[in-house]
């Protein structure tokens, strides 16, 4: 009789930086399976100055990553529009996202939007209305009340597909 070793649960924390709304979700995944854990949003006042609402991104995701303590974490990476002061900012937010898991001593993966609405959804130019259905599926329990926490969670899911691979490309660029 042989014994299959006890596979323990990874927690992965996904978050879709934004100077208005961060969205962040949290999922369990065992093999293929993946669970809902949780998922919101840290919302600073737009009266703030920016380094006050960075501060206040930061502060909510350390309450985020202390409340649930993933072993993972991934950031969707910035969409560059038009308006590069906006983009630049947009980069500052995610930026802040990129340092709450690191000081927390959690590697933080990054992916692309494209990629994310692929993984989730099967095409990379998907709605989020589309992303939405998907969730709904792929984690039955989860009722994300913010476009901006469905978003994390797709990050999250993505993280949980892609991690292997990811895991394998930071191991060599660290040689």
């Amino acid at each position: 009789m042989t014994v299959q070793p006890i596979r323990k649960p990874t927690r992965i924390l996904g978050i879709d930086p934004g100077l208005r709304r961060t969205g962040w979700g949290v999922i369990e995944v065992e093999g293929n399976r993946l669970v809902f854990v949780g998922c919101g949003s840290i919302e600073p006042s737009e009266r703030l100055p920016l380094a006050g609402r960075l501060l206040a991104i930061h502060e909510g995701l350390a309450a985020v990553l202390g409340d649930f303590h993933p072993a993972e974490a991934a950031v969707e990476q910035t969409f560059v529009n038009k308006d590069g002061v906006a983009t630049l900012k947009l980069g500052q937010a995610r930026g802040v996202a990129m340092l709450a898991p690191a000081m927390f001593g959690i590697e933080v993966a990054e992916y692309a939007p494209n990629q994310v609405k692929k993984t989730v959804v099967g095409a990379g130019h998907a709605e989020k209305n589309q992303i939405a259905v998907m969730l709904k599926i792929l984690l039955p329990k989860a009722e994300p009340q913010s476009s901006d926490a469905a978003d994390a969670l797709a990050v999250a899911i993505t993280h949980a597909h892609h991690r292997q691979s990811t895991a394998l490309r930071l191991k060599v660029a660290s040689l």
